[in-house]
C-alpha cells in the first residue's frame, strides 16, 4: 500500500485526534502570520482580481484548517474596503492526502462561513470551498488556477513519500 494511502492524521474529535493535539500547530502559524499576510496583500495589492483563488496544501482537519484561510480572507478584505474596492469572490482549496477527515472539515463550514459574515459585515464577497484530496507532490491543479498557496505543515512528510 502506497505511503499516500495510509499516511494522515487522526481524524474526528476523540482524545488522540490532530483536532484535539494541535495548538503547537496553531502557534507556528500564529507565528508566521505577519509573512502571509504580507505576501496576500503583495499579490492583491498588483491584481486587485475579481476572485481570488487560495489553497491550503496539508490543511489537516481539526481547528486550525480553516484558520489560515480566513486571516487571508479577513486581510484581503480589509484592504479592499480601505480601498474602496468590492471584496472578491473568495475560491478556497483545502489539500491533504486522502485519509483526511475531509467530513470534519465539511461539517465546520456552515459555522465558518457565518463567522465571516458576522465578522466582514455588508459587501463581504462569495467564498466557495473546495476539498482536494491528493499528495501536493504530484500535481493537483490546472496550470494558473490559483493566486495564493499556503503550506505551514506539510515538508515534514517528504521523508515519508
Amino acid at each position: 500500500m502506497e505511503v499516500v494511502q495510509v499516511l494522515h492524521m487522526n481524524g474526528g474529535v476523540g482524545e488522540k485526534s490532530y483536532a484535539k493535539n494541535s495548538l503547537v500547530q496553531k502557534k507556528v502559524i500564529s507565528m508566521t502570520k505577519p509573512i502571509t499576510e504580507e505576501a496576500i496583500v503583495s499579490h492583491y495589492n498588483s491584481s486587485f482580481s475579481k476572485s481570488l483563488a487560495i489553497a491550503d496544501l496539508g490543511c489537516s482537519s481539526g481547528p486550525n484548517t480553516l484558520l489560515v484561510v480566513s486571516e487571508l480572507i479577513k486581510v484581503v478584505h480589509q484592504l479592499c474596503k480601505k480601498l474602496g474596492h468590492q471584496s472578491p469572490e473568495f475560491q478556497l482549496y483545502l489539500n491533504d492526502l486522502p485519509g483526511n477527515d475531509f467530513n470534519s472539515i465539511f461539517k465546520s463550514l456552515p459555522t465558518f462561513h457565518e463567522k465571516l459574515r458576522s465578522q466582514m459585515g455588508p459587501g463581504f464577497g462569495p467564498c466557495f470551498v473546495t476539498g482536494v484530496p491528493g499528495s501536493f507532490y504530484g500535481r493537483l491543479f490546472p496550470s494558473k488556477s490559483l493566486h495564493f498557496v499556503h503550506s505551514s505543515y506539510s515538508l515534514q512528510w517528504l521523508s515519508q513519500v
